[in-house]
């Protein structure tokens, strides 16, 4: 998912850069929403993954 993320994330910046503002919007729109589920999905593990150490002792 952050692969993506980081793929619309260039997109846009080229997008931008060659002045397809609206191509640019979607894309960093895209971008910002693929990377703030990455970090949800992300911190959820971790403390599943905490949570789980923490029972085996």
């Amino acid at each position: 998912m952050l692969k993506w993320a980081l793929i619309f994330l260039v997109i846009s910046l080229v997008a931008g850069a060659l002045g397809f503002t609206g191509i640019a919007s979607g894309a960093k729109t895209i971008a910002k929403v693929l990377f703030g589920l990455f970090l949800i999905l992300f911190i959820i593990l971790i403390l599943l993954a905490w949570s789980a150490g923490e029972m085996m002792l």
